[in-house]
This record gives structure tokens, C-alpha cells and sequence, in this order.
């Protein structure tokens, strides 16, 4: 039996959405908002002695801590940065992710790759690297860790490189790409995640 020209208009329509359904779903998954999908603009880097501003009223939304679903063969425990859409998930069971927004890398600096938590610090000092004080002289050579350190509440350390996962004093930057290849959240979630990982946690960075 000859299909007919109708029936075979209607099937290649089908293929045609099934087609553009697959890969809408396969990114929705991740569950990215509308409003992150134009890249955010640089910020400056460092804001030392800056007491941190109210939280709620300025980081949006969709930058809280939240559980969202997110399916990866990745096993609990392990944290995915994805530094595109500027947000951090520490994999829970079941495909279940606690999901943190945060600043990323600026042009230039961004980076991906697969490294451990090698140390954790309460309140860290900050001692910015000398690359950082050729391109910013006018930073402080030190400064002791407190409410107005740009290191923030927590700091999760990347290996052995000089990277880190820390809080920050500058709510504001968060979903911003504004860093020197660090991830910064806000302190209060810093805090949070502090307390769900161990020394020795997987840590994904993808671009």
C-alpha cells in the first residue's frame, strides 16, 4: 500500500520537531532560565575592606541555593561548576543537585578541568598572588580574614593550584563573570556547601 503525499507531509513534520524537542530537552534538563542565556558582563575583580552588602536583595533568584534535577553519572557528593551559565551543583541522589549560583572566571581566565578539595579554611586570610598585584598594584600584600575580606566566610581550596571555592564580600557579582579563575558565592551558601563536602571531594569545572 502507497502512503499518501498528505500522511507522508505529516510524518516528515514530526521528525522536524522531534528533531528540535531533543536537544531543547536535553538542556532543560540542567534547568537553565531564560534569563541566563546572554552572558553577563565583567565586574571588577576585588573589593577589599568592603563590609558584604544584604544578600536577599541582591543576588537574583535563580542564584539562590536550590535542589534542582540534574542527571550525571557522577556519584553524590561530587560538585559540577559549570562556568557558562555560572552555577555550582553538588550531586545529590536520585537526580537530585543542590544548586548555587556563583562568579566565575572573567575573559581570560576561565578554566575546566578535574581536580580535589585539598583544604578548608573558616574565615580565610587572603594574600592575593603576585600576577594579581602586577595587575591590581593597589591591593592589599595581606589582609586577615573577617567580614570585609574578598575571600569572604569559606574558602574550599582546588588541588594544589591557586584556585579556590570562597564567599565573597560583593553579592552583587554573583552570575558575573568576575574573577581571576576562583568561584565565588555568597556567604551564606558558601557556608552551606562548606558543611556538605569533605577534604577530598571531586570537583569538575566544565566550560
Amino acid at each position: 500500500m502507497q502512503m499518501s503525499t498528505t500522511v507522508r507531509q505529516n510524518l516528515a513534520a514530526i521528525a522536524v520537531l522531534a528533531a528540535i524537542a531533543v536537544p531543547t530537552m536535553a538542556l532543560a534538563q540542567h534547568g537553565t532560565p531564560l534569563e541566563l542565556r546572554d552572558m553577563r558582563p565583567t565586574i571588577e575583580d576585588a573589593t577589599p575592606g568592603r563590609p558584604p552588602g544584604p544578600e536577599d536583595k541582591l543576588v537574583a533568584e535563580v542564584y539562590r541555593r536550590q535542589p534542582v534535577f540534574y542527571r550525571t553519572n557522577e556519584a553524590p557528593g561530587t560538585i559540577i561548576i559549570d562556568t557558562t551559565h555560572r552555577f555550582l551543583y553538588l550531586i545529590q541522589p536520585n537526580n537530585v543537585a543542590l544548586r548555587y549560583g556563583v562568579g566565575v572566571g572573567r575573559d581570560g581566565f576561565q578554566w575546566n578541568g578535574l581536580l580535589k578539595i585539598t583544604r578548608k579554611a573558616e574565615w580565610p586570610d587572603w594574600t592575593p598572588p603576585p600576577e594579581m598585584i602586577e595587575r591590581q598594584p593597589y591591593l592589599p600584600r595581606f589582609m586577615a580574614g573577617g567580614p570585609g575580606n574578598p575571600m569572604g566566610a569559606r574558602a574550599l581550596y582546588l588541588g594544589s593550584t591557586i584556585y579556590r571555592i570562597h564567599g565573597t564580600n560583593a553579592p552583587e557579582t554573583i552570575g558575573h563573570a568576575v574573577s581571576s579563575g576562583c568561584f565565588r558565592l555568597v556567604n551564606s551558601e558558601v557556608a552551606d556547601l562548606y558543611e556538605h563536602v569533605p577534604v577530598g571531594t571531586k570537583v569538575i569545572v566544565q566550560q
